[in-house]
């Protein structure tokens, strides 16, 4: 093979990764997630590790989802933390034709699973006339 140049050389971390690496006490830590579509249900799963179900809060409706948890400090003297505390929130749109009355959220092992339902409604690409302005 060639000769890398030292920029190909150098690994990069993604740059979600590398944000979280920079501490601020403005910034409120987000939820990392994966989404995607299981047959006929769209499934969001969420990264919360350390909580309890009644520490997380899960909202639905105008078509977004949003998942709200926190986290209580301790009131210790520490050495070192990389803990985050503090509240934390992610939304997500929802796809076209999900069913808001049709959901469901089970929290296991650190993980927040939320399932809603794909109604058969979706709504169909279409093709929009323009008028001409006069």
């Amino acid at each position: 093979m060639g000769t890398l140049t030292r920029m190909q050389r150098i690994p990069f971390p993604d740059m979600p990764d590398w944000f979280e690496t920079i501490p601020s006490k403005f910034a409120m830590p987000s939820v990392r997630i994966e989404d995607f579509t299981d047959g006929d249900r769209y499934v969001m799963r969420a990264e919360l590790p350390g909580m309890s179900p009644e520490d997380i809060d899960v909202i639905i409706g105008d078509g977004v989802l949003t998942v709200k948890a926190e986290r209580g400090e301790r009131d210790v003297d520490k050495n070192h933390s990389e803990i985050r505390y503090g509240s934390m929130s992610r939304s997500v749109t929802l796809p076209p034709g999900a069913d808001e009355n049709d959901v469901t959220a089970d929290y296991t092992d650190g993980m927040l699973t939320v399932s809603v339902g794909l109604g058969s409604e979706k709504a169909e690409a279409r093709h929009v006339k323009i008028k001409r302005g006069g």
